[in-house]
């Protein structure tokens, strides 16, 4: 295998790391949303933990997008 071929390879299992980041991020709100309905009192308190679980998984997919970019152009 050439390393063309192992560049693109590479890019395309990095692409799988921005499907799973919307995965992710599904969950934290789920997760939010589930919390939220059984006890309603706290949901305020909750809410900036949201935020960061959510930019949290958004790094996440923003990295593999940029690695994914490097490798397919480092070429």
């Amino acid at each position: 295998m050439d390393a063309t071929a192992a560049a693109l390879l590479g890019a395309g299992f990095a692409a799988i790391g921005a499907g799973l980041a919307a995965l992710g991020v599904g969950n934290v709100f789920a997760s939010f949303l589930e919390g939220a309905l059984r006890n309603p009192g706290a949901a305020d308190a909750q809410q900036g933990r949201l935020f960061i679980g959510f930019a949290a998984a958004e790094l996440l997919g923003l990295l593999a997008f940029v690695i994914a970019v490097l490798l397919i152009f480092s070429n």
